[in-house]
């Protein structure tokens, strides 16, 4: 900008300050926008508290006084995860990171949209943008997801139509949005909010434990035949179907609503 100055949001060039705090990996934009509100972010010296200001890729910006640096690309990435890996960014005990796996073609620090646990195997979606990150991790915008599972012993004949019901445990009601059950051990689920190993506490109720728990799905995002161990790029038709999904839940103005 001429003036060296952030400008509000009127019209003019620029890309607004808490998307591009977004995709540089500061948090995600609604967190941005409290950031911002709260004064810890400059543009070119001057605090901002305007959450309509724009900033171009000129201004400096600068976060409780330090440099922020824009992603040098967007990367919204697909991993299929194997058994044995962690969904986390550092891990005490020296556990191996699903993250890991993206090296030493990605350099970029990628974080995951929500997880599976250590023992599960299956879809997790990794990247550097904040705002994707917050949208396809909040299950108000409404992206199933969907699960491949073998037990360990015969499946009970009312598992499938008493998850669909919703079961008790812990204080919480364990609900799947649909179950298949494809022979003695076998079945699909799908989930909507996905409360925490979920799928492992209803399998509990039953004696019975996940001897494979695959996500083969996220909404539109499918593992297909990606092998255990690598990824993929997003393809266009996926992050076209993703934008449409998110913009058609922000205009329904729905929030509806962990780890399996």
């Amino acid at each position: 900008m001429s003036d060296g100055e952030a400008t509000p949001d009127d019209g003019r060039a620029g890309t607004r300050l808490q998307a591009v705090l977004a995709r540089a990996g500061v948090a995600s934009r609604r967190s941005a926008e409290k950031l911002i509100l709260a004064g810890r972010v400059s543009v070119n010296g001057q605090v901002v508290t305007q959450l309509g200001t724009r900033v171009s890729p000129d201004d400096q910006l600068l976060l409780d006084g330090q440099p922020i640096q824009p992603e040098a690309c967007v990367l919204r990435l697909v991993l299929n995860k194997p058994p044995g890996y962690l969904c986390a960014m550092s891990d005490p005990h020296g556990r191996p990171l699903a993250s890991s796996l993206f090296l030493p073609d990605i350099p970029e620090r990628v974080y995951h949209v929500g997880r599976l646990d250590m023992y599960s195997c299956g879809l997790v979606m990794y990247t550097n943008d904040g705002d994707f990150a917050a949208k396809a991790g909040h299950p108000s915008y409404g992206l199933i997801k969907e699960y491949e599972v073998e037990t360990d012993g015969r499946l009970h004949p009312d598992f499938g139509t008493a998850f669909e019901k919703g079961l008790a445990e812990g204080g919480e009601i364990l609900k799947a949005e649909r179950v298949e059950v494809h022979g003695l051990r076998r079945c699909s689920v799908w989930l909507a909010e996905g409360r925490n190993r979920e799928i492992r506490r209803a399998l509990s109720l039953y004696r019975l434990h996940a001897r494979v728990l695959r996500r083969v799905a996220i909404g539109p995002v499918r593992i297909g035949d990606l092998p255990e161990g690598s990824w993929r790029r997003l393809s266009e038709a996926e992050e076209a179907e993703l934008d449409r999904i998110f913009s058609a839940a922000r205009g329904a103005g729905g929030r509806r609503g962990g780890r399996t």
